[in-house]
């Protein structure tokens, strides 16, 4: 499973980068407006540090405006997903933009109908929000696991791309249900490495490595 970084906090994405877990970023006008960056700037620099896809989000919500400004984000490099909500004029948005060539990821999406118009639609990746399902008591992962079948029955090369991430929880049943991505904020992925058991091991390690009076170096 692939690893995206949800934030545009160059910072932060590039300590994760230094490690090579980092597969991708995903950004929105939320995370932009929290960095206090240009989206222009912030996305380029970002799409410059990283190889795999970057999301940069349209604003308009019209398809003909939906269309220009892909287009335009997608100039800012090569590797530059156009990411596009998951409404009729987003899918028609979808359409025409990946029949030109464009890699886009179709975002907001909250049920496998949903997620089959967009890979018919040409989505490169289909963004179900786990966590905000959650949060009105419907399951996002059961909704990840009928995209999943529905997407491997019919061929789809459409990849799933988890979002909404609020947890490690999240990411381990995403991980076992076969979502093809999770991107999730850098905390996240930070608490992906923590056990109580792993730092008490090291701890009574630390103790008995201190008795034995020894050095290396």
């Amino acid at each position: 499973m692939k690893f995206f970084v949800d934030t545009a906090e160059f910072d932060a994405i590039a300590e994760l980068n230094e490690l090579g877990i980092v597969d991708g970023v995903t950004t929105n006008p939320s995370l932009i407006m929290k960095s206090g960056r240009d989206i222009i700037e912030v996305t380029k620099q970002i799409a410059d540090l990283i190889d795999g896809p970057v999301s940069a989000e349209v604003i308009a919500t019209q398809a003909d405006a939906m269309i220009e400004e892909g287009r335009k984000l997608s100039k800012i490099a090569d590797n530059i997903a156009i990411k596009l909500p998951l409404t009729w004029d987003g899918l028609k948005a979808c359409k025409a933009l990946s029949s030109e060539g464009h890699m886009i990821n179709v975002t907001l999406c909250f049920s496998a109908n949903q997620a089959l118009l967009a890979a018919k639609a040409g989505a490169a990746f289909i963004s179900p929000f786990i966590g905000r399902l959650d949060d009105i008591n419907l399951d996002g992962i059961d909704v990840i696991a009928d995209i999943r079948q529905i997407y491997d029955t019919y061929g789809f090369e459409t990849q799933i791309l988890a979002a909404s991430i609020r947890n490690v929880n999240h990411v381990t049943d995403c991980a076992r249900i076969g979502a093809d991505i999770v991107t999730a904020p850098p905390e996240v992925i930070h608490k992906l490495a923590l056990h109580p058991l792993t730092d008490k091991g090291l701890e009574t390690f630390l103790k008995d490595w201190e008795k034995t009076g020894q050095k290396i170096l």
